[in-house]
């Protein structure tokens, strides 16, 4: 088997040591040697091998502050170190391996043992980088493919209802500043620090899919609904939940839809109960409804419609301040109110 040359470091305090070490390897790898912790920790500013055969007893500074200090730098903390030492009890290999080490070879070695070690360990290395490698392109693609259908499916929403262009573009503007802003401030950290917040804001954008369902004369309608019509119209956030449910029996992964499916059918509901579909009151709303309720609804004001002109930034933050504890959860409104002028959009 070819090991492609490898660079090995070895560090061992005693000069024989290094002499049999290097001996046995030097045929098979590019070995580098040291006598000492310090004296790796500098090389290793310069130069990364793909494995250190690393002693444990050494003075001033040991193996294990040596691995450490290897396992806290970014730069370092990948590199694969094998404990060469005397100590053969179990306390100390396990001290070891629960430091990162991914063996303990017992001193004095075989070189042919040695050698076989690390070739079954560099291999081992070698097949788990391209594995991590075939998952990472596997991820990419399905997140290209999950980003094509949310793309089409946002594009299939915004040309039915055409008098509400790039509403859901900006809506989710508006959710990423407000999410951001709870993270500054450690707002329900117990729930969104859970959240992968790319994958949140981009499920929003599927919030308004139900509207699929609703007839054009309805949907397009550019003067005011009739209650008949505002009943077909609230239909749109239930039918929005059947549609990623479907989705979802299909999918393997299902945060994504999930996270969707909640903001399709929450974000008309109101905090005194007085929302759709369901008349959820207070946290009985999920956090993600109760969000998007502030999004969508500064959208639609300062938004221009058929039936109405848009207001003004100042005009609309005043409206929402005034649904707080109504419309809005109070605290989240609080929060709106505090980064609002981010809401603003820039031309």
């Amino acid at each position: 088997m070819s090991t492609e040359q490898k660079r090995i470091f070895l560090v061992d305090d005693d000069a024989t040591n290094l002499i049999v070490g290097r001996t046995a390897l030097i045929e098979y790898y590019d070995v580098l040697t040291f006598n000492s912790g310090a004296r790796l920790l500098k090389a290793l500013e310069a130069n990364i091998p793909d494995l250190i055969l690393l002693d444990v007893a050494m003075p001033e500074m040991d193996g294990y502050e040596t691995i450490k200090s290897i396992k806290s730098r970014k730069e370092t903390e990948n590199i694969p170190v094998i404990f060469l030492t005397a100590k053969s009890d179990g306390e100390s290999e396990l001290k070891g391996l629960s430091l990162g080490a991914i063996d303990y070879i017992i001193k004095p070695f075989s070189p042919p043992l040695l050698r076989k070690r690390l070739e079954v360990h560099l291999e081992l290395i070698k097949y788990n980088t391209r594995l991590q490698e075939m998952v990472e392109s596997k991820t990419k693609s399905v997140v290209t493919l999950q980003n094509a259908i949310l793309k089409t499916m946002v594009e299939l929403v915004e040309r039915r209802d055409y008098t509400t262009g790039g509403h859901l573009e900006r809506t989710t503007r508006y959710l990423g500043i407000l999410i951001q802003a709870m993270l500054e401030r450690g707002l329900h950290k117990d729930i969104i620090s859970g959240w992968d917040l790319d994958m949140v804001l981009r499920s929003a954008q599927l919030h308004d899919v139900g509207k699929i369902a609703i007839k054009d004369n309805i949907l397009q309608k550019t003067d005011g609904l009739t209650p008949e019509e505002f009943e077909e119209i609230k239909k749109h956030t239930t039918v929005g939940e059947l549609v990623i449910e479907g989705l979802k029996k299909n999918a393997v992964e299902s945060e994504f839809l999930e996270h969707a499916g909640i903001f399709a059918g929450t974000h008309h509901e109101k905090w005194d109960g007085s929302g759709y579909p369901r008349g959820l009151k207070g946290e009985e709303i999920p956090l993600q409804g109760r969000l998007l309720a502030i999004a969508d609804v500064y959208d639609a004001l300062v938004s221009a419609r058929p039936y109405k002109n848009a207001f003004t930034h100042k005009k609309a933050v005043d409206i929402i301040a005034h649904g707080r504890g109504k419309h809005f959860d109070p605290e989240l409104t609080d929060l709106f109110l505090e980064v609002s002028d981010q809401f603003i959009t820039k031309v």
